[in-house]
């Protein structure tokens, strides 16, 4: 992404030249989620799959497959807490801003099969996380580390995942009975052939994770140059943000396309894959240690970041238990989810200063 999308070319550039590059790429990214939210859609009609299953594995695959690739670098580069607070950062973000705005946007389908098997994977995912980390902290102390074993383990159960979720989709192809909806464009997807719709999807992703760093990159140029705004504020809103901006236009698009389930799978499938894809291709190429050596606030990770992620989880679970018993997601789900991503940005930003 950086050899792709260099930051140096933002540098210099006028205001109203910045605005122009935000405002074209802000098109640029819905388009491109649009040809991706079509492709999965279509790809599931075609291939017999539910939609939430698509997005609980080949949308979620994608999206976060750039995180994977900058978390690895960082790991060989000598900056491990990159990876590790991409991972979990972006557990947060998926769960508590993207499902939670979605919640207040529409009310979310419940697939109380997917629920009841991928939703467990997403939080026993983030719960071994936790818990690796915490009983590593217990062990060693300050030298508390994940190692390549960890991140083998965790690629290991990343196949498995996989594996099981292709066989759960055979046994529960169409999803259930009252997520069918007489307005999505099924005969769109008939008319498509399946190497074109995978085409598309491939397409817009690419659009999508290209157009989502062209627009970070300028608003951070405007925000930072123009507007004088704190390095830190920038830290803890836009780069945080920036991880996950492709979920989140997705989402979004997905909903407003008629496909909410796909909002929901991707949700659950990009929580999974920042704890099995990217903490564990990360420790795989290199230990990542736990604490960071000299800094003015140590076990930061154990008592800021651990602790939301595993209280989004938690009520995330909660409100799946609550949705399997009606078929939805109520609306008033996102206010709490929404509230504690909020609070989670503000309380980085205090620290921070």
């Amino acid at each position: 992404m950086e050899h792709l999308i260099p930051q140096e070319w933002f540098v210099g550039l006028s205001q109203w030249m910045l605005l122009l590059i935000t405002a074209v790429t802000a098109g640029v990214l819905i388009k491109g989620a649009d040809w991706l939210v079509d492709g999965a859609a279509g790809l599931a009609y075609h291939l017999g799959i539910s939609k939430v299953i698509v997005g609980a594995t080949v949308v979620s695959l994608g999206t976060t497959s750039p995180e994977a690739a900058v978390s690895v670098v960082a790991a060989w580069g000598g900056e491990p807490g990159l990876a590790l607070g991409n991972a979990i950062g972006s557990v947060i973000a998926d769960t508590g801003l993207i499902f939670g705005l979605g919640c207040l946007l529409v009310v979310l389908p419940a697939d109380r099969f997917v629920l009841g098997r991928q939703g467990w994977v997403q939080f026993g995912s983030g719960a071994l996380l936790a818990g690796l980390c915490y009983g590593s902290w217990w062990m060693l102390g300050d030298q508390a580390v994940l190692s390549r074993w960890v991140g083998l383990l965790m690629l290991g159960l990343l196949v498995a995942y996989l594996y099981y979720s292709v066989k759960w989709s055979r046994e529960h192809p169409h999803g259930e009975p009252f997520q069918l909806h007489e307005d999505e464009d099924v005969e769109a997807g008939a008319k498509r052939s399946v190497p074109v719709l995978i085409a598309f999807a491939l397409l817009g992703l690419g659009v999508v994770i290209l157009a989502s760093r062209a627009m970070i990159l300028s608003v951070t140029e405007l925000a930072e140059v123009h507007w004088q705004v704190p390095k830190v504020v920038i830290a803890a809103t836009l780069v945080a943000l920036g991880t996950s901006l492709p979920e989140l236009v997705i989402g979004i698009t997905s909903i407003f396309k008629g496909h909410k389930e796909l909002l929901v799978g991707n949700v659950i499938g990009a929580d999974i894959l920042n704890v099995l894809f990217v903490v564990g291709a990360s420790a795989s190429a290199a230990p990542l240690p736990l604490l960071e050596h000299g800094s003015k606030i140590p076990h930061l990770l154990f008592i800021l970041h651990l602790p939301t992620m595993l209280l989004v989880l938690v009520l995330f679970r909660v409100f799946i238990h609550a949705a399997c018993k009606t078929g939805r997601f109520k609306r008033w789900y996102g206010v709490p989810l929404i509230a504690i991503y909020l609070a989670y940005t503000v309380v980085q930003y205090v620290i921070s200063r």
